[in-house]
């Protein structure tokens, strides 16, 4: 399979990376307005188009890793050309937008799913198996300073990662929810409460120190996992005490998940093509990643 990959920055080098990698791909064609993007990609042994359209008539999918203002234009194009395409994430810079592609889509029998790498994680798979329904859900999301992202807030940046995990994974997403939000462009607290459950989830570009958390307090077990190293530790509550034995109390048994630790991106691009050779439909879909999109737009109303 051809496959293209338009905008080859920090994402988009890695998309061309990885498709270089993967079975079913056999050439990798790339586009960008900036030259030397392109040539740093040749490592890879892609091969460099002179437009958008010129990558388009070649292959029969692509990956959009262009900055998100420009999602719309060139996805709107790929889909008129009925070439299978991975968006990155956010969708589009506007829910509006979101809505215009969607309709795009309509009759399309082609695949079209959007970057929520974070998805692809094995340990947010793990955790799933593991919960019933979560009490409370932390999840923190911290990065240093970055020149990559211009065009988003943190929430669109960063956070929809979190509330991908929190309204596709592990809630249904169809549940009715109440938001209070407090920060600014680069630094963002939020309260989701759905149901009787409290998700508390926190993302920072200005930070010195990087840090990915996800913690959950469930009715059998509290959950602390580390979404950079993929590891996960499950709190229990022994079925019968030392106390009972006679002895002192334990308070609590601790398991380390065994968890085949995995780029979440190789798995993600990998995904994508097994959706395209097998005619299925891409486990992040448009409709979910617009939802996604519409509880940023919500949040950015509380930041000044």
């Amino acid at each position: 399979m051809k496959v293209g990959v338009i905008g080859t920055g920090v994402m988009g080098k890695n998309h061309v990376r990885v498709y270089s990698e993967l079975r079913n791909v056999d050439d990798v064609y790339v586009f960008d307005l900036n030259e030397s993007n392109m040539k740093k990609c040749e490592e890879y042994g892609a091969i460099a188009c002179n437009s958008v359209e010129n990558l388009l008539n070649i292959v029969e999918a692509v990956s959009i890793c262009v900055p998100t203002k420009h999602h719309f234009t060139i996805a709107r194009k790929a889909i008129e050309k009925n070439v299978h395409c991975l968006i990155e994430k956010p969708i589009t810079l506007t829910v509006r937008e979101g809505e215009k592609l969607l309709n795009l889509l309509k009759g399309k029998d082609i695949v079209v799913g959007v970057g929520h790498t974070e998805r692809f994680n094995p340990i947010v798979s793990e955790i799933k198996k593991i919960i019933g329904e979560p009490f409370y859900v932390e999840i923190k999301r911290h990065n240093p300073t970055s020149i990559r992202i211009t065009d988003t807030s943190v929430v669109e940046d960063l956070m929809i990662h979190d509330i991908d995990i929190i309204f596709n994974v592990l809630f249904d997403g169809n549940n009715k929810y109440d938001i209070l939000a407090a920060g600014n462009c680069d630094v963002c607290q939020v309260t989701i409460v759905i149901g009787s459950s409290i998700a508390s989830l926190s993302a920072s570009r200005v930070a010195l120190k990087k840090f990915r958390t996800i913690y959950v307090e469930d009715k059998n077990a509290t959950i602390d996992g580390d979404l950079m190293t993929q590891e996960v530790y499950i709190y229990k509550n022994p079925k019968l005490s030392d106390r009972d034995r006679g002895g002192y109390a334990q308070e609590n048994i601790i398991e380390k998940v065994l968890v085949n630790k995995v780029e979440p991106l190789k798995i993600e691009l990998k995904t994508f093509i097994d959706c395209v050779v097998n005619g299925e439909e891409f486990p992040v879909t448009p409709e979910q990643a617009l939802q996604n999109l519409k509880v940023c737009e919500e949040i950015k109303r509380y930041l000044r």
